[in-house]
């Protein structure tokens, strides 16, 4: 039988369930009222033609495609640059280091975690500046810095899914391979990463969310207005949480606050991309695992 304690759990389980899920229907149904009407070929490109804007034939200036591009440039690079090292740090914290080391790494890992974005946002600026002094003067505020911000931001997230998610495999699992006469090596590729790899993508993606909506660290260390489509990682860029931010901060008419609406649904969207990639990535990984075995 059902202990009312229990049955009282499972009600505020479900009533936190339903309100959850209620405020995500909110937020998203009032962004789609607001801006779904604002996504137009002219909110994305302007005057310019989709097919020169593509190409990169000639510049969008009144359209948020260079913001789009600037986006998904500033995403894959970030999250290029944190995902293999997060994954080596997991691995390793889970795998190879000793009770000691991995409490100094995990105490150091909770304080980068905590760190405020504007704070990582100001150390790039910081070094930006250095770098342009006492090693080049063609270095400045760019979309390189900005990336590599935003993964020293995220890394705290891969690092610790990676890492738990490694060390909750249980013990049956991780001793059938060593016993069959896999090295630790091939265990570890072949048998305890492809069974954590949902842990792992969990990671990924709270990073690719971290870095996509991110506005404090990119707006001191490279994003404009009008830079338009990134020319190098070395290059100014636009972004379109920098765009939502300026346009509902300074918009003019109802119809630039309303384009910003649309950006907003533009930037879910592209979120939902990558998540859909990681996903994808994800049970790959898994279909190549399950046949190596």
């Amino acid at each position: 039988m059902t202990r009312p304690v229990d049955k009282l759990i499972i009600i505020l389980s479900w009533i936190s369930g339903i309100m959850l899920l209620g405020a995500i229907s909110s937020i998203i149904g009032y962004l789609l009222v607001k801006g779904l009407g604002a996504i137009k070929f002219s909110l994305i490109f302007g005057e310019t033609s989709p097919v020169d804007a593509l190409l990169l034939k000639r510049q969008v200036f009144d359209g948020i495609f260079p913001a789009i591009a600037g986006t998904f440039s500033l995403v894959i690079l970030s999250v290029g640059f944190a995902v293999p090292v997060g994954l080596a740090s997991g691995i390793y914290l889970s795998e190879y280091a000793g009770p000691k080391i991995k409490k100094v790494f995990n105490f150091f890992f909770d304080i980068l975690a905590g760190i405020p974005s504007i704070v990582i946002g100001l150390f790039g600026f910081s070094m930006a500046v250095f770098l342009h002094k006492h090693l080049s003067q063609y270095i400045f505020p760019c979309l390189l810095i900005s990336s590599l911000c935003l993964a020293f931001l995220v890394l705290p997230y891969i690092v610790r899914t990676t890492q738990v998610s490694l060390e909750n495999i249980p013990e049956q699992i991780r001793l059938t391979a060593l016993a069959l006469g896999a090295t630790k090596l091939q265990n570890i590729f072949y048998v305890l990463i492809p069974k954590s790899l949902s842990g792992i993508v969990s990671g990924v993606i709270l990073s690719i969310g971290r870095c996509a909506e991110d506005t404090a660290v990119i707006m001191l260390t490279g994003v404009v207005a009008t830079a338009g489509v990134p020319k190098s990682i070395l290059s100014h860029y636009e972004a379109l949480p920098f765009y939502i931010y300026y346009i509902s901060s300074q918009y003019s008419n109802t119809e630039e606050l309303l384009s910003g609406y649309g950006a907003s649904i533009i930037l879910l969207a592209i979120c939902s991309f990558f998540f859909f990639i990681a996903f994808l990535v994800r049970n790959r990984l898994k279909y190549h695992a399950f046949y190596r075995m």
